[in-house]
């Protein structure tokens, strides 16, 4: 785990962004072990145990990764709890996001049925960009929520839809590929906002016109 701060990281501040992305849902449906196999690469930790314990509060992780055509994009991915008592500080954390994951369990509908509720609090705050992601699609014998369900459930939000398993590194890149690839269709349309950090660096803040974050 990194613990983000805003200066660069050997970038060049010119043509370069950081996205600020939080990742929402229930707590343990992965998305702990989903941002490390992400920002650490997979097999971070024992083969079939948990990589991570709950998460308190808000921990942070990072990668940079490219940004066509010819760019760069620092992800900070901020891991939230999923506890009601920590609710109100994950909540301070929407307002500045470029981009969410909507994270449930396809083992444990319950999750996945409170998705619309994690939703509504994050839209609240209009980030752009959000990607429903239903996790740990390698336990096939013990799921309760169908791939028909969740792509409905998407198409009902109008987010796109991913299953992953960080188990096995499914379509973990794919996640957040798809959830960058909103923000940068997001920043074209004028959507979103890039300013300039504290830093000099640009930043991909609020909607264009809520102004500048910093």
């Amino acid at each position: 785990m990194e613990i983000v701060t805003d200066s660069p990281q050997d970038l060049n501040p010119e043509g370069h962004f950081q996205f600020r992305i939080i990742v929402l849902g229930d707590a343990a449906v992965g998305k702990s072990s989903l941002l490390r196999c992400f920002a650490d690469g997979p097999g971070a930790g024992p083969v079939g145990q948990p990589t991570v314990g709950p998460t308190v509060g808000v921990e942070f992780y990072s990668r940079t990764i490219p940004m066509p055509p010819s760019g760069k994009a620092k992800l900070q991915l901020w891991d939230t709890a999923g506890q009601e008592r920590f609710r109100s500080i994950t909540r301070s954390f929407y307002r500045s996001a470029a981009g969410v994951l909507l994270m449930f369990d396809l083992t444990n509908r319950a999750s996945f049925e409170h998705i619309p509720e994690w939703y509504r609090q994050a839209a609240g705050y209009r980030p752009p960009a959000f990607v429903l992601v239903g996790h740990k699609c390698d336990l096939v014998a013990e799921r309760t929520v169908s791939a028909e369900e969740a792509r409905y459930l998407a198409a009902t939000l109008g987010v796109a839809f991913v299953e992953t398993s960080a188990h096995s590194n499914l379509n973990v890149e794919l996640a957040f590929q798809t959830l960058t690839g909103g923000i940068q269709q997001a920043l074209g349309q004028g959507i979103l906002a890039p300013h300039q950090g504290c830093d000099g660096q640009p930043l991909a803040g609020r909607v264009a016109r809520e102004g500048c974050l910093c």
